[in-house]
């Protein structure tokens, strides 16, 4: 039977084809020469095309022809199976930034002991090779990342205002047929952010693969929703129990801490609850990996926007206010559960996962649940399958299924969308729409269908030349 000619580039995709998680993305030169772009942990329902899952997580696709990795930023559903690819014999560099360069081992450390071993000996042997695979990249400077003599690929990462250190790729392939410019959006930032950047939309491109995860809907501006992050906690408060906040351990746990001493700094004497004034009220970071990143973070305040840092130079600390409590012991963990469920001071917790799959935030929701006097408020995306998907729609008088038993529950449940660190549909038509050269073709990927539709219909109606398509196993790169 007659083989269809393949067109190069061609671009694969291995995950975030039907939902939001495992995003792995290969740009291929040609048979024997590609690039993966991320490699990320499936969470929820969420499998990639090969059949990959979260209960399977073995590299369902072929690596010897992957000359290198480039990772767009450090979240989990991005870097997660890092350490499954080495497993299937991947041996070319990590690119990133630099900031990601320090981030990342901190992130697949906890990856490998989730998956592989948490034997000091064979951690510490696998960061070593983490880090010798590492070459970080300073933002907008070109860098070759693939050369096979007859063609090449060039990257440069761009500034995605996403999390602390991630990027988009703007990838320039050069090959027999001549010329082509694809773009990864990785994940796209809210603008006006607190701490980093908004994401600036590239010259243009010829093929652009773009996140959809809020391309249904609009957050909230910044001061709105900060305004209403403050009213929500005065309410939840009033009956003297905990707030339980999950977050992710990087981006949104940092970003919260800084909205949260912002809302403490302007109300220094005014009360949060009659016994207890806001600069009283304790904040509880109760997560080892985010005190981590938080303290990484810190030490990276040259990639930090500027009102920021003026926060800084008036001696203010954004991650690092008094009323900040770390807890990093496990016994003191266990101890602050108990104490929060059995007492009647308010406090404000944030915990890990994000989205209730595992974590310090199961034990939180399993002894506080039952209580009304006690509030789940939920800042970010809530994937399909996943318990805080459960919660956030089954809602006070629902259950939950957790470790394998069902609670009620009895708490208030709130939602604040506006506090997602990606970008909304407006944001991401901005991104499109700013290039001064549009996409031939655009690859819509990374979201629930329903939100990748919506993304479709409006880039469409103010694109109509442009071929927008749901991507789904390989295909050349225009189409």
């Amino acid at each position: 039977m007659h083989q269809p000619q393949t067109t190069w580039p061609e671009i694969r995709h291995h995950g975030a084809v039907d939902g939001v998680t495992g995003s792995a993305h290969e740009l291929c030169l040609d048979h024997q020469h590609s690039l993966l772009v991320d490699c990320g942990l499936f969470q929820g329902r969420d499998q990639g095309p090969g059949g990959a899952n979260a209960d399977d997580l073995t590299i369902d696709f072929p690596v010897a022809q992957i000359k290198a990795l480039v990772i767009t930023h450090v979240h989990i559903d991005h870097v997660g199976r890092i350490p499954w690819l080495l497993a299937a014999g991947f041996k070319g560099p990590i690119l990133c930034s630099q900031p990601s360069a320090k981030l990342l081992p901190i992130v697949l450390e906890d990856a490998f002991k989730l998956g592989f071993s948490r034997r000091p000996d064979d951690i510490d042997r696998y960061l070593r090779v983490i880090k010798r695979r590492l070459v970080p990249l300073p933002y907008d400077q070109w860098h070759t990342a693939l050369d096979a003599g007859h063609g090449q690929i060039r990257i440069r990462l761009r500034r995605a205002g996403h999390i602390l250190g991630s990027a988009y790729v703007e990838c320039d392939v050069k090959g027999p047929p001549g010329r082509h410019r694809v773009v990864f959006s990785g994940d796209l930032g809210a603008p006006h952010a607190p701490l980093l950047p908004a994401p600036k939309p590239p010259h243009g491109c010829d093929t652009l693969v773009i996140e959809s995860t809020y391309g249904d809907r609009n957050h909230e501006d910044r001061k709105e929703r900060q305004q209403r992050l403050q009213r929500v906690l005065a309410r939840a408060l009033q009956d003297q129990g905990t707030v339980l906040i999950p977050a992710f351990s990087i981006g949104r746990t940092q970003e919260l801490l800084y909205e949260l001493e912002d809302i403490l700094h302007r109300n220094p004497k005014s009360r949060v609850h009659k016994t207890l004034p806001w600069n009283e009220l304790p904040v509880i970071l109760d997560s080892p990996l985010a005190s981590r990143f938080t303290r990484a973070y810190r030490e990276l305040r040259p990639f930090w926007e500027q009102e920021a840092l003026k926060r800084i130079t008036k001696g203010r600390k954004p991650l690092g206010f008094k009323q900040l409590l770390t807890v990093d012991d496990h016994d003191a963990h266990l101890r602050m559960v108990r104490h929060l469920a059995d007492s009647a001071r308010p406090a404000v917790v944030i915990s890990g996962s994000g989205m209730c799959t595992g974590g310090r935030i199961v034990n939180y929701l399993k002894a506080m649940l039952h209580d009304p006097r006690h509030n789940v408020l939920f800042v970010g995306y809530q994937g399909k399958g996943t318990p805080g998907r459960q919660i956030q729609r089954q809602g006070q008088g629902g259950t939950v299924t957790l470790d394998g038993e069902t609670h009620t529950i009895q708490v208030s449940v709130d939602n604040l969308g506006g506090y997602s660190a990606h970008a909304d549909q407006q944001g991401l038509i901005r991104f499109v729409t700013g290039m001064r050269k549009a996409p031939n073709a655009i690859r819509v990927v990374h979201g629930d269908d329903g939100a990748k539709r919506k993304l479709q219909r409006e880039l469409s109606r103010l694109l109509p030349q442009c071929r927008i398509l749901y991507p789904c196993g390989s295909q050349p790169a225009g189409e």
